[in-house]
């Protein structure tokens, strides 16, 4: 009797425990699901318009298509001095309206996107970077078929700093690129933003049967050096907690001359700006000046 209460205890501490990691395997790749669905489809936030209004800045709106035919939503100030600045957002933003306006008060023009899976642009998922590089082919393929323009230059933020740096290692015609709280790799942002031993690599997976693409692929740190010997400038915050506060440091070690950085210790994640406007605003405007205009 003895030994058959043993053996019925045996087994239900077995079974408990089969059910128990069963549960919890199904609730890590559930969790695993969730939170890689919640990257590939970011919130949509329409961008208003406001501060283009406020400060009296010409544009048009306009859609770019993009190579793989995603319908890209846009708003374009043609230049008074020759020179276009492309503009990049960050994931689950929208056009940058403040910098569009500050460089477009300079004379510089500007041509800004919401991303794929942004906005008021089609697509149905963000790859965060990956397909986002076509994103920008078409937003300078409508540039350069502008009339009078000489120079072309690009400014990023957080995803579409990645992107940005990405791109001008492939596009010459980009003539300086001045990127703000960028990742380093895709697969470090990953580690970053997901440091659980189990989920870690079941999001990776997940992610990469989602996009059809392999993680390494978005990799800002391999292909930066490339884009020498045209000027990059990178901005980051030591206090950032959304791309590693390392990724600045990393990107311009891997960069060659002409090359700048800039980090505050204390910055949050594309906060330098919020924290010291118009030292932010200086050093864009003498990048540009300098590396597109000659002055």
């Amino acid at each position: 009797m003895k030994t058959t209460r043993v053996k019925n205890w045996s087994k239900s501490i077995l079974t408990f425990t089969v059910r128990a990691i069963a549960i919890l395997t199904v609730s890590t790749i559930l969790l695993g699901f969730v939170q890689v669905n919640n990257a590939l489809h970011p919130p949509r936030i329409i961008p208003p318009g406001n501060t283009l209004r406020k400060y009296n800045i010409p544009y048009q709106s306009l859609d770019l298509i993009t190579e793989d035919g995603i319908r890209l939503s846009a708003w374009y100030t043609p230049p008074r001095n020759g020179a276009v600045i492309l503009l990049a957002h960050g994931y689950g933003d929208n056009r940058p309206e403040w910098v569009h306006a500050l460089l477009a008060k300079k004379g510089y023009g500007v041509l800004t996107w919401d991303a794929r899976a942004h906005g008021e642009s089609d697509g149905k998922i963000s790859t965060i970077g990956y397909l986002e590089v076509l994103d920008v082919k078409s937003a300078l393929d409508y540039v350069m078929a502008q009339p009078d323009i000489k120079h072309i230059g690009a400014w990023g933020g957080s995803m579409g700093a990645a992107t940005l740096i990405l791109a001008t290692a492939q596009f010459p015609q980009i003539d300086a690129l001045f990127v703000d709280s960028s990742f380093a790799s895709l697969d470090e942002e990953f580690n970053f933003l997901v440091p659980y031993p189990v989920i870690n690599p079941l999001a990776k997976a997940i992610a990469q049967v989602e996009t059809g693409i392999d993680l390494n692929e978005v990799n800002p740190l391999d292909v930066i050096g490339k884009i020498s010997p045209r000027p990059v400038f990178i901005v980051q915050g030591g206090g950032d907690t959304v791309a590693p506060p390392v990724s600045g440091e990393k990107l311009f070690n891997a960069a060659h001359e002409p090359r700048f950085l800039w980090v505050d210790e204390n910055a949050l994640h594309l906060s330098i700006y919020l924290d010291n406007p118009r030292r932010y605003q200086r050093r864009l405007l003498d990048f540009f000046d300098e590396w597109l205009l000659g002055k």
